[in-house]
């Protein structure tokens, strides 16, 4: 697609952006601070809308921070050229979403976050706010990622428990309910941390710097003894599923809401798995799925084993020629409970 000017960009594509499932998204120089969340709308230019809500320019190119809780629209390097039957979905990466970092790709013409209809020739921009953390960004910087599809590549229940039956994508009886169900983990084997909570006035996280920041400067301990925690409103947490994960070679899958009816709680941020995550064929056995939570209206009690989401497996259209965690550098292959790539290891 880059070799064929679907996916046009300047500087040219990185081979380390190209993903098993997806191309990694590279902020530009430039950022915008605007009075609120927008979209373009039907038959509308971004960079038009851009000058109702804006309120300054920053030159991201020595580094600047976006603050905490403020909206910010982000010129992107790459653009499309899409072809007809050939449309886009994008999502925050998973380091972004554990950070509660807020961002969403938009368009010209766009009326939906995150979407990109066939056909659309045009740049692409990244809305983000920080919601838990200030960050310090630069141009080049990777926050979202862009999948690419023809046609209906998602699994039925039907289709999704035969392939449970050949590859065991989870362990014991599975919940198939339009994807595949998962639950919270708050019995954990060892000890009671079951997860962390995002304190409120913590300092600037460089998105740089890789394993630099101590976690209890920015995270509270949750601890459960009894299987269940309540959630505040307002407050973002990192659980853990209870499943151990596996997505075959063949297919991707998207962490999806399960019921609005069973709480009023946001369940995933960057709700991505790249083939082969958790996969014996990429050297893994299993992965717990990271919840990135945020509860909503009123206080909610959460217990262990609670179907808090679901996963959407996708088919791809041909094996990836490397897998996620074999060969390429993958933060989260294996992991359990697990801050962001910036944190130290506890």
């Amino acid at each position: 697609m880059v070799a064929q000017g679907v996916i046009l960009s300047d500087p040219p594509v990185q081979e380390a952006q190209i993903q098993p499932a997806s191309l990694d998204l590279r902020l530009g120089p430039r950022a915008y601070r605007v009075r609120a969340s927008f979209l373009a709308g039907k038959g509308r230019k971004l960079a038009d809308r851009l000058a109702e809500f804006e309120m300054h320019q920053m030159d991201l190119t020595n580094g600047a921070v976006l603050e905490k809780g403020c909206v910010y629209v982000v010129p992107l390097m790459e653009s499309l050229a899409l072809p007809l039957g050939i449309q886009a979905v994008t999502n925050a990466k998973s380091s972004t979403g554990r950070l509660d970092l807020l961002t969403r790709v938009i368009t010209d013409d766009g009326v939906e976050f995150d979407r990109v209809p066939e056909g659309y020739h045009g740049p692409l921009y990244a809305e983000i706010c920080p919601r838990s953390f200030s960050v310090l960004v630069r141009p080049g910087m990777r926050l979202n990622q862009i999948r690419f599809r023809r046609g209906q590549a998602i699994l039925s229940d039907t289709e999704l428990a035969a392939l449970h039956r050949r590859e065991q994508l989870v362990p014991g009886e599975p919940v198939i309910s339009d994807g595949l169900g998962f639950s919270v983990d708050l019995r954990p084997e060892r000890g009671t941390l079951v997860g962390y909570r995002a304190k409120p006035h913590t300092g600037v996280i460089d998105l740089d710097r890789i394993g630099a920041y101590a976690p209890h400067d920015f995270w509270e301990d949750l601890h459960s003894a009894d299987g269940q925690i309540i959630l505040d409103p307002g407050a973002f947490y990192i659980l853990v599923s209870r499943e151990a994960v596996h997505i075959p070679p063949d297919y991707a899958a998207e962490m999806a809401p399960y019921l609005a009816m069973v709480g009023e709680f946001r369940v995933h941020y960057a709700g991505f798995f790249d083939p082969g995550f958790g996969h014996a064929a990429a050297g893994g056995a299993g992965a717990r799925g990271v919840l990135e939570v945020r509860c909503h209206e009123a206080p909610f009690v959460l217990e262990h084993g609670q179907i808090v989401g679901r996963l959407v497996y996708e088919r791809m259209s041909a094996r990836p020629e490397r897998l996620y965690g074999a060969g390429i550098a993958s933060n989260y292959q294996g992991q359990g409970l697990k801050l962001s790539k910036h944190f130290k290891m506890l």
